[in-house]
């Protein structure tokens, strides 16, 4: 039996809680860290394109409930991203051990960047400030440091039987 529908829920869920209970209150010059992001980087590593743009929008239109942003807006900055992530993860990202943490800190800045872009242009440009450059980096050296974990939970959502023994 293929427990790939339980599992990628599940981690969905631990995800959303870790990121509204604990990490809510994590505050590293004002700005805190962002696992939903996190978690569409990493499947985009893990499972490439798809996967990355899959987990991003579920991640994102979940996140989306509690925000006070226009709904959407994370799940299509985040379903970018994972994507993005997802196309480049080939080979390259598989040469050394650092380079899906290196990947996830890019990533992660760059979606927190987008995401700022993005919402100037739906009509949030309040967002978009110097203190945008710190965020950034926190949530970046965040997910950077997270990452190992995060990449071995999503591994095992998403790996199927026959994945496992090939």
């Amino acid at each position: 039996m293929n427990n790939t529908r339980a599992k990628i829920p599940l981690v969905l869920l631990l995800f959303l809680v870790v990121e509204l209970t604990l990490l809510d209150r994590l505050r590293v010059f004002g700005a805190g860290p962002d696992a939903m992001l996190l978690l569409a980087v990493v499947a985009g590593i893990v499972g490439g394109p798809r996967a990355g743009a899959l987990f991003g929008f579920a991640a994102g239109i979940v996140l989306d409930l509690f925000l006070e942003t226009p709904m959407g807006l994370s799940a299509l900055v985040f379903c970018l991203v994972g994507y993005a992530v997802g196309n480049i993860q080939g080979g390259v990202l598989r040469a050394a051990w650092w380079i899906p943490i290196l990947t996830t800190f890019v990533a992660s800045v760059a979606g927190e960047l987008l995401y700022a872009l993005v919402a100037t242009v739906v009509g949030q440009p309040h967002l978009v400030t110097i203190h945008l450059l710190i965020v950034a980096t926190v949530v970046g050296v965040f997910n950077a440091v997270a990452a190992p974990v995060a990449l071995r939970l999503v591994r095992w959502s998403i790996e199927t039987p026959e994945r496992a023994f090939a």
